[in-house]
């Protein structure tokens, strides 16, 4: 069946899981995250497509189902899976992905592992998800590929088909030139999104830096730029811009720039925090903290996420008011991202290390300062967190987005809670109302921390209805609105100088 939206996405859109002997596919149990957003477009197209890798032991094997019918929630669509092996992904995934691109993308070049990268591996990989997609794409289609694992896609796949609408977005942030072009297949990449129709980021400063590594290998002239959506200036962050550039020119066509970033189901959030369940376990959980204040922190294991920089802050807070020790608890949930990477184990290693330091230090036989959870829990749980949580601390180095940050606030449907939030997330652009800090700095994250823990209720239910009124301004229904009308037919082709205000 030909597709009228292929999505392109490395990981498939449903859960694997054996029933009395038998694969059963199940919805993803969270409702928030990039796999449920993007099914949820489902529902607007007639034919739709997702195109994903299946670990497969042969690659050959006549029995491997390689396209198979969906049906849940989100509606009827095909998903075409590519078998890869196990070196595949570990070459593709874990090495040129991970170690390669992740410290790059993030800022972190002394991380960046060149040596054993295998190029052609990621090319093959690269050009099979082309493949698959040409397959599925109905004439005139719209292909929709994710992040920077399939960064190739696009220039294979106007190679294949020049009839169909490509769009690329970018999940994580986007580096400038000076950082970007140490990777030495960086003229492979920009050529391969510059067959884009639209490349599409989460904030203006990416889609800027983006520009700058464009221009730095291929003469684009100049670049269309417009005022920034007041929504989207945070004069506390580092990542804040003015103007945005909105478009490419390029021999061959106009490649729009799009900053739209991703939202999280505020309604669905809301639903779960109106649970009289929630309300229980959340009571359970204030009950547990015995008038204590609880500070939660939530992410991956992840260097990129500043979970021992928080730790430490932690520790430092202690030892200048040695007080809290008895009157909070830091509830820090750190799950693994990867607990074969030798990258994300050294950091699990050295989360749980302070941990337990802290706890070694400042633990009275009733009271432990940190309690850390390395393993995921249910969504419905973690609402109630949310909701029990006096401050939440959210301080990645970098961050593409960031959506812990954004259900946090979604979930304080009572109007209090103070969010601590780093700079360097993208989502800070929005989030204004939040304490933001600097987690390369002692003193800004020391301060963030007793601020938050000082603040009046009045400023914490201002800074909340505002934070609140951002997040459901720009939650998934906006993003999809927002996506959709980038991907729309009557639009591509268009001089695109036309959108902007200034030259670049």
């Amino acid at each position: 069946m030909s597709s009228d939206l292929v999505i392109v996405y490395h990981r498939q859109p449903y859960e694997e899981v054996e029933e009395d002997g038998k694969i059963v596919f199940k919805e993803n149990k969270s409702p928030n995250g990039i796999v449920p957003t993007l099914k949820s477009f489902f529902g607007k197209v007639d034919d739709a497509a997702w195109v994903a890798w299946k670990e497969a032991e042969d690659t050959s094997n006549p029995g491997f189902e390689r396209v198979i019918q969906i049906e849940d929630s989100f509606g009827k669509y095909t998903v075409s899976r590519l078998p890869l092996t196990k070196a595949q992904v570990s070459s593709f995934y874990h090495v040129t992905s991970k170690e390669a691109f992740w410290p790059i993308l993030h800022g972190f070049k002394e991380k960046y592992n060149y040596d054993p990268v295998d190029w052609p591996t990621f090319k093959e990989v690269n050009w099979a998800f082309a493949e698959a997609a040409a397959a599925e794409a109905a004439q005139g289609a719209a292909v929709w590929v994710h992040d920077y694992n399939l960064w190739l896609v696009p220039g294979y796949l106007r190679q294949m088909r020049a009839d169909v609408r490509i769009s690329f977005y970018h999940h994580t942030p986007f580096p400038a030139a000076d950082m970007f072009n140490v990777l030495p297949w960086r003229g492979e990449i920009v050529d391969s999104l510059l067959a884009c129709d639209v490349v599409g980021f989460h904030i203006p400063r990416y889609a800027a830096n983006f520009v700058s590594v464009v221009r730095s290998l291929r003469d684009v002239g100049n670049v269309p730029r417009e005022k920034v959506d007041p929504d989207f200036i945070s004069d506390g962050s580092a990542l804040s811009d003015r103007t945005v550039p909105t478009a490419i020119h390029t021999e061959d066509r106009v490649v729009r720039l799009g900053t739209t970033p991703v939202g999280v189901d505020t309604d669905y959030i809301a639903e779960v925090a109106a649970r009289p369940e929630t309300d229980v376990r959340r009571d359970e959980v204030l009950a547990a903290m015995a008038n204590r204040r609880l500070i939660l922190s939530v992410g991956r294991t992840d260097y990129t996420k500043g979970g021992a920089e928080q730790l430490l802050t932690f520790e430092r807070l202690l030892e200048r008011n040695p007080e809290l020790a008895s009157q909070t608890k830091l509830l820090h949930i750190s799950v693994s991202a990867n607990r074969n990477m030798t990258a994300y184990a050294e950091i699990q290693s050295e989360i749980e290390q302070i941990a337990g330091r802290i706890n070694g230090r400042f633990a009275t036989f009733d009271r432990t300062p940190v309690s850390l959870i390395s393993n995921a829990i249910p969504f419905e749980e973690l609402v109630a967190y949310y909701r029990a949580a006096d401050v939440a601390w959210i301080t990645p180095l970098a961050d593409g987005m960031n959506l812990v940050c954004k259900e946090f606030a979604a979930a304080r449907t009572d109007g209090d809670g103070v969010l601590i939030l780093s700079e360097f997330a993208g989502a800070a652009m929005e989030m204004s109302s939040a304490v933001l800090t600097n987690p390369y700095s002692n003193k800004s994250m020391l301060h963030a921390i007793e601020m938050a823990l000082a603040m009046p209720e009045a400023e914490r239910r201002d800074r909340m209805a505002e934070l609140r009124r951002v997040v459901e301004k720009h939650n998934t229904r906006a993003w999809a609105r927002d996506q959709l009308a980038l991907l729309s037919p009557k639009d591509f082709g268009k001089d695109a100088s036309k959108d902007g205000t200034a030259a670049a």
